[in-house]
């Protein structure tokens, strides 16, 4: 089996889950179509009072929200897919006093503190993956494999088969996989027997002696992300209401289908809306819903989804009930601080509301809205579930979580209007011209109001990177060149364009080497537009009025999974050392096995950069046991990491050791 991780091109305007369309106050207004001249409102939370008003207004909203064919995305459910997340400088974590353990590089998370779930971990002494249906174990000192889990044996389902992110706490790692939205049906008990739910599972497995499954967490829904501060969690889950709409006959008019699924959404309960979840540990299984009582709402929704954040304790040896707090609204990019996480929802499907199947269609002649962007800001800085703090929203639509930053009580936030497109290809039918901007908001107060913003930036093309660097700002824009910005944040009333570097490609992730220096990792492209291999690119970000490129590597025809994934990016900066992973049409020679592979490639590039340039040190392959008549197959490496004077590289096949300094091979672990 080849793990992948899915990964949602943040180029794609696919329709996504919920259509603005609700009640303030309790009156039901028909859809809006915002004039995009108009300023974003305010998304103030507010609780139901108790359960039967929160079943009345849920329902209310849903019944003016429905379609002839159903809740607004249902045709097109999201995948939940953990979003490619913005890297910061891998923490070169210190030896602890009184241990032996080496500095090491930890996941490539955006924030210092924050750590982010990733598909390798280590803690310097081991380093722990899920490859091969296993929960595997290495000890970083010895080289070998240590211990492993079989997950399908301990939990008894096709777990193991999930793509597989963890966090570690100590001696605890928590799992977590996503099976995606139930479809029909409201799981929980029947006849007081706990019936399995199906949706995201978090599995938290003891480290000491033989791994072990301690406790067992299942929710309905999909996981939009999780952020982890010492030995707390918080798992972000998106859900939407299970409602059978019935199959109506050919010759229904639209009418008719809509009453027909009003009629199911009268009658439907809390369950429909409020996720049930299981948890087993100990052989007790004990099952359960989100509290109404832990429910809110924005004066605008359509009644259709809902975001749930849990809370665990990794050190406490059990998951519990994850203290679940819900807003009805949806979102798919997650931030986090030491004090705040932020979602957000990324709305251009406000581009063509028509294609959702849902909702009313948009009169004829109006302008086809803007997509909006909105945000919910949790307050994490107590011990427990997080209390909601604020919302606020902005124009356009969200690159990631690259776009958001934190800084001394404002959000950054970086977004697109209008559409981009190639210029081969033309503009697509209702296209409006794209521009980019970024938004300064506040963070105090019930509402995030805009303090300032910068806008027009790369008109005609959209965002492809964003990098936050305390008061100053880094943006890239492409459709032809690569338009590199740098904004000085200083003055949240007033933020400004500095200076722009523009070039032929573009980069999709950026790293700081320094304070003065970025790595920028991308595509090639010619004069105009089609873009090539993957690029890596030093900035001279000294100067922000002229920021310049100091030195360019390329690959021609390689492509690299760090452009869209920061987590498969590794810097360490004691080395000068940079380490992406890549797939070659064509031969390389492999530091790893020590010979030329003739054909198509997978494997790690490793470069040195400093300010004399940027220099290839040597290209890692690892061989691939599932093709045992080809014995220069090389296995897809996903992830790299340091632990003292040795660089791992890690793949679904095995995990390789090599000298940080000559890369020579020091141990080849394959998984079993």
């Amino acid at each position: 089996m080849t793990r992948h991780r899915r990964c949602k091109d943040a180029a794609l305007l696919a329709g996504c889950v919920l259509v603005i369309s609700g009640c303030t106050g309790g009156a039901i207004r028909p859809p809006v179509y915002r004039d995009s001249a108009v300023k974003p409102g305010s998304v103030q939370l507010m609780a139901f009072h108790g359960c039967d008003d929160a079943l009345a207004a849920l329902r209310k909203a849903a019944e003016a929200s429905v379609g002839p064919f159903g809740l607004p995305g249902a045709a097109t459910p999201a995948d939940g897919t953990l979003l490619p997340a913005p890297g910061a400088d891998q923490a070169m974590a210190p030896a602890a006093a009184g241990t032996a353990t080496p500095a090491y590089s930890g996941t490539n998370d955006y924030e210092v503190g924050v750590d982010e779930p990733d598909l390798v971990k280590t803690d310097g002494s081991r380093v722990v993956t899920v490859a091969r249906g296993a929960l595997q174990v290495i000890d970083a000192e010895s080289r070998t494999a240590t211990r492993s889990l079989n997950l399908a044996a301990a939990t008894g389902d096709s777990v193991a088969y999930q793509p597989t992110n963890l966090l570690l706490s100590g001696d605890h790692a928590l799992l977590l996989t996503d099976a995606g939205f139930v479809a029909d049906g409201v799981s929980g008990s029947a006849d007081g027997v706990p019936q399995p739910v199906a949706g995201p599972r978090l599995l938290l497995v003891d480290l000491t002696g033989r791994p072990r499954v301690l406790s067992s967490y299942s929710i309905e829904g999909s996981l939009a992300g999780a952020r982890q501060i010492g030995s707390i969690v918080r798992v972000v889950i998106r859900s939407q209401p299970h409602l059978n709409f019935p199959a109506q006959p050919s010759g229904a008019t639209d009418a008719q289908r809509v009453a027909a699924n009003r009629a199911v959404i009268a009658s439907a309960g809390l369950d429909a809306w409020l996720p049930h979840f299981q948890e087993i540990a100990g052989g007790l299984t004990s099952t359960g819903r989100i509290s109404c009582a832990g429910v809110s709402r924005p004066a605008t929704y359509s009644g259709a989804n809902l975001l749930t954040v849990l809370t665990f304790d990794l050190a406490s040896g059990t998951l519990g009930s994850g203290n679940g707090v819900a807003v009805v609204a949806d979102g798919d990019t997650v931030y986090g601080t030491s004090s705040s996480l932020y979602v957000a929802s990324d709305q251009r499907w406000q581009i063509a509301p028509q294609a959702a199947g849902a909702g009313a269609a948009r009169p004829s002649g109006a302008p086809v809205p803007q997509p909006q962007t909105e945000i919910y800001r949790f307050d994490i800085t107590q011990p427990g579930p997080p209390r909601f703090a604020a919302g606020g929203s902005v124009l356009g639509y969200l690159l990631g979580q690259y776009a958001m930053s934190e800084w001394q009580g404002y959000l950054r936030i970086a977004t697109t209007t209008g559409t981009s497109w190639a210029i081969a290809d033309g503009p697509p039918p209702d296209a409006q011209t794209s521009s980019s901007a970024v938004y300064v908001l506040t963070t105090r107060g019930p509402v995030m109001r805009t303090a300032g913003e910068v806008t027009g930036l790369g008109p005609g093309e959209r965002i492809y990177a964003v990098r936050f660097m305390g008061p100053v700002g880094y943006v890239v824009t492409f459709r032809q060149t690569d338009p590199l910005y740098t904004l000085d944040l200083h003055d949240p009333a007033q933020p400004r364009v500095r200076g722009a570097l523009a070039l032929t490609g573009y980069s999709a992730y950026l790293h700081p080497a320094s304070d003065v220096r970025l790595i920028g990792i991308g595509r090639q492209a010619d004069a105009v537009g089609h873009v090539g291999g993957t690029q890596v690119t030093l900035f001279d970000v000294s100067d922000l009025t002229t920021p310049a490129r100091m030195a360019t590597f390329a690959l021609a025809g390689a492509i690299s999974g760090a452009k869209f994934d920061p987590h498969a990016f590794l810097y360490w900066p004691s080395s000068h050392l940079v380490v992406v992973p890549v797939q070659m049409p064509g031969s390389r020679v492999s530091s790893g096995l020590g010979q030329s592979l003739p054909g198509p490639q997978s494997g790690a590039l490793v470069l040195r950069i400093d300010d004399t340039g940027i220099t290839e040190a040597g290209f890692l392959s690892q061989p691939d046991p599932g093709y045992a008549g080809n014995p220069y197959r090389s296995a897809q490496i996903e992830r790299s990491l340091v632990i003292g004077q040795t660089l791992w590289t890690v793949s679904d096949a095995g995990a390789m050791a090599n000298d940080l300094t000559t890369l020579r091979q020091l141990a080849w672990i394959p998984f079993a």
